[in-house]
């Protein structure tokens, strides 16, 4: 039986984690747009609708890790269509954490006007925005991990010299299995942690534990 806690988690992470990963897929298309390839346009997901980009298997797992991890549709790109294509890459690739970070960085304003003028929230609306500072810093942060098949791969890759390439398609093929690995033993906060709780507070002035 689904308990009263669940319930109302899930009410404020599930549109939380929607928007942001809307927003991370969006602009990964629009980016892709404005360097010349127009697949992701072409197929629907040049769009704000969260529908466009829901995965099936990043819902079911995001519910059955308890609202705690899952992922939408990954964005098509069709480097041929591009001028420059390590540029593009690069720029496509970036855009969806640095989407999340900016979402971070409005909100924490936000909360920072919020405490200046001693406004008072109410608990849904003060837990909706520290999910959403929490969630979009971690977002960013989590994606630039420079492991295939996350964003940070592909930041990297096109971040130094083309020669390494074929490395980098080689350790591709092992990436995911360490990703998981470093999922499933709660590494990735050890990882993200310090720098998330430090951006996290840059943005809000909040104090994290």
């Amino acid at each position: 039986m689904i308990s009263q806690d669940f319930l109302r988690e899930a009410l404020i992470s599930v549109p939380v984690f929607m928007f942001s990963l809307t927003v991370h897929e969006f602009f990964h298309a629009w980016s892709a747009l404005k360097f010349g390839d127009t697949t992701a346009r072409d197929l629907g997901r040049l769009t704000l609708n969260p529908i466009a980009h829901l995965d099936i298997w990043g819902t079911l797992s995001f519910f059955l890790s308890g609202l705690r991890f899952g992922w939408a549709k990954p964005v098509p790109v069709d480097l041929r269509y591009v001028r420059h294509p390590r540029v593009a890459d690069f720029w496509i690739s970036a855009a969806g954490p640095l989407s999340n970070l900016g979402l971070g960085l409005i909100f924490g304003i936000v909360a920072r006007l919020v405490t200046a003028q001693s406004i008072v929230l109410s608990p849904v609306m003060e837990s909706l925005l520290e999910r959403i500072v929490i969630v979009n810093v971690s977002l960013a942060f989590f994606n630039l991990i420079p492991l295939f098949p996350l964003d940070g791969s592909h930041v990297l890759r096109n971040l130094l010299p083309a020669e390494y390439e074929e490395y980098f398609h080689r350790f591709d093929m092992v990436a995911p299995i360490l990703l998981m690995i470093i999922i499933f033993t709660g590494l990735t906060w050890v990882i993200i942690g310090p720098i998330v709780v430090r951006v996290i507070t840059l943005f809000t002035g909040w104090t994290l534990v």
